[in-house]
């Protein structure tokens, strides 16, 4: 009897191997939900992010390569976080009468220099908000900051006077004092929260009251920072291979299933 106990205790206890580690027990279920979230990179750059051969988003940036697969932005900036701006219903007029969708508007920062707007259509609230918030972390930018006056501390504003324009709303920043906070509506003053400048004036015309277009003006704003060329970007690039081209034998080798 003891024997039949213990070859019992063995097969998962009840003499039928139902317990928790046994065959067909939950833990195996666990098992096979863990493997499917696992990110498995479909493009050349999230092989190479994935593997750690690329450290950062500014290497990124600074090869203008095209991010396609969202899990990247938040491998390198997982403190984002994102605020829905708008919620908006679209009507499209069929035979059957009027179709009504949802359109989301949601913008994603990190407070520390990344900022990412994304725009969705879809049926159900949540699933444009959803599909919104993977459009921002494709679309998500770096954020140029500079100082007011004398350049003591950490960079505060915009670095120089910037304007975005969409439809006909236009957003203009302007650069701020220390301890000025962010003067402007409630629209670019959660965007440039996001974005990571403390002190900023705005100037806005046109009609701002379509939230999207002042959100798209605002974001192509903070977009220009990095357009303009100042001094201190005057020193020679010394060039360097870009990743497809420096670990293309890494590139070449079959990827496993």
């Amino acid at each position: 009897m003891a024997d039949q106990a213990t070859a019992d205790n063995k097969r998962g206890g009840f003499g039928r191997g139902r317990g928790r580690g046994g065959r067909g027990g939950r833990g195996g279920r666990a098992r096979r939900g863990e493997e499917k979230n696992e990110w498995v990179p479909v493009t050349k750059l999230g092989r190479l992010v994935k593997a750690g051969k690329i450290k950062s988003i500014e290497e990124i940036y600074l090869f203008s390569l095209p991010i396609k697969e969202y899990q990247i932005v938040d491998h390198f900036l997982p403190k984002l976080t994102d605020q829905v701006m708008k919620i908006m219903p679209v009507q499209k007029q069929t035979r059957a009468g009027q179709r009504t969708r949802f359109k989301a508007f949601v913008v994603i920062g990190d407070s520390d220099g990344h900022v990412g707007l994304g725009v969705k259509c879809s049926k159900e609230v949540a699933t444009s908000i959803r599909g919104a918030i993977i459009l921002a972390k494709l679309s998500i930018i770096p954020v140029r900051r500079g100082f007011w006056g004398s350049l003591l501390g950490e960079p505060h504003t915009v670095p120089c006077k910037v304007t975005g324009k969409c439809g006909s709303s236009v957003c203009r920043l302007i650069p701020a004092p220390r301890g000025t906070g962010i003067v402007g509506a409630p629209v670019p003053k959660k965007v440039l929260q996001l974005a990571g400048i403390t002190d900023c004036y705005t100037s806005s015309k046109g009609s701002t009251r379509t939230l999207g277009n002042f959100v798209k003006a605002t974001f192509a704003a903070i977009g220009n920072t990095y357009g303009f060329l100042t001094p201190d970007l005057w020193a020679e690039t010394e060039f360097a291979k870009a990743p497809f081209q420096e670990f293309t034998d890494f590139l070449a080798q079959k990827q496993r299933k």
